[in-house]
């Protein structure tokens, strides 16, 4: 008896089976594979497969993922051109940023946005005006006409952005700053209550000689953590130990500024600091007059910018802004305004967080 030759395999024979089911679910490796498929995978019908992939309601958490587990399975990824044809939607928003001076800010911002489109399935597309208004209202009609959802500008919290609301003709969210117009949406750290927070904490931990450096004047940031400082000192009895230290957003400034503060005042217990960056030069000088930080002087930055927070021996108690929430409740703001919901115009106030360490808490050095 003869040996059997090769064996003849017919197209498709070898392509591989992905899981036991009902039935057999086949995916040629060199092509997207379908819902239709994920659908067969899952073994639910196209349009269950198409609610769970669109996170539309209406079918159980189970179902849900039963569905995304097939498509992770199968590296299924939706066809985001014909769900844009379909939807009347890019599924893309426009980022634009006021000044690029600011861009240490607008990151963790863009970051904390980014989180929540990903869980959308959008994307954005990120411009920088250069501090230029004709440019960022330029860029605002240039974003449109690209189709863009919807766009978040994220301003620089030293001035008001000018509005471009009625220009882009698209809906808009403020961040980080406020506008030209009281009906904006617009989403800004608070303050005035974190300045509050940084007061409480020094006088919690028995300071009552505290002074405040800071950064320019015409700042609206510095305004409100200035009328913080003061408000809280009166609700517990106490006047700043001297005035107000306002100047550059600068290491330079606030050495001398410092020395200002000591000079005039020699038993200062504490120094609030606008920045951590004028908090770490701050307490460089505190140190180097022979003071100890914090049992002579209490220091407290504002940020938590990690490259000064965090390298300063000891490492500074600060605010943080919790930039990345706000980046993220701005765009679910601007989410809602994309689907036709009304939000009200107006600013929503954002509070921070106290971040405690060694500069005011001995323990923590």
């Amino acid at each position: 008896m003869a040996a059997a030759g090769p064996q003849q395999r017919t197209p498709g024979q070898n392509k591989p089976l992905l899981r036991p089911h009902a039935y057999a679910c086949f995916v040629d490796p060199v092509r997207q594979p379908t819902l239709t498929e994920v659908a067969q995978l899952a073994g639910v019908s196209l349009t269950t497969a198409s609610k769970a992939i669109n996170g539309r309601a209406r079918i159980s958490e189970a179902t849900r993922k039963r569905v995304l587990r097939a498509a992770r399975e199968l590296s299924y990824a939706p066809n985001l051109v014909a769900k844009s044809l379909a939807s009347g939607r890019s599924s893309i928003i426009g980022v634009l940023l006021r000044d690029p001076m600011i861009h240490r800010i607008a990151m963790p911002i863009v970051i904390g946005a980014q989180s929540v489109l990903e869980q959308r399935d959008f994307s954005a597309i990120i411009a920088d005006s250069r501090g230029l208004v004709d440019r960022l209202a330029e860029l605002a009609v240039m974003l449109r006409q690209r189709s863009v959802d919807g766009l978040l500008i994220v301003g620089d919290n030293q001035g008001k952005t000018p509005s471009i609301t009625a220009l882009a003709k698209i809906p808009c969210v403020y961040v980080h700053g406020p506008t030209s117009n009281s009906r904006d949406v617009v989403h800004v750290a608070d303050d005035f209550v974190g300045a509050v927070a940084v007061v409480n904490h020094l006088v919690g931990i028995g300071r009552a000689r505290i002074a405040h450096i800071t950064g320019p004047k015409h700042s609206p940031a510095v305004q409100q953590r200035v009328l913080g400082v003061t408000h809280a000192l009166d609700e517990h009895g106490l006047r700043l130990a001297t005035s107000v230290r306002y100047g550059l957003w600068s290491q330079r400034w606030a050495r001398q500024a410092t020395l200002e503060v000591l000079a005039k005042v020699p038993d200062v217990d504490a120094i609030a600091c606008g920045s951590d960056q004028l908090a770490a030069a701050a307490l460089e000088v505190v140190i180097a007059s022979g003071r100890k930080v914090p049992d002579d002087v209490a220091i407290t930055g504002y940020d938590n910018w990690a490259v000064f927070a965090q390298e300063t021996d000891p490492p500074l108690t600060t605010l943080d802004m919790n930039l990345e929430d706000l980046g993220a409740a701005a765009v679910s703001d601007l989410f809602a305004m994309i689907g036709g919901n009304r939000v009200g115009g107006g600013t929503r106030h954002h509070e921070g967080t106290l971040v405690i360490r060694g500069s005011t808490d001995p323990h923590l050095s």
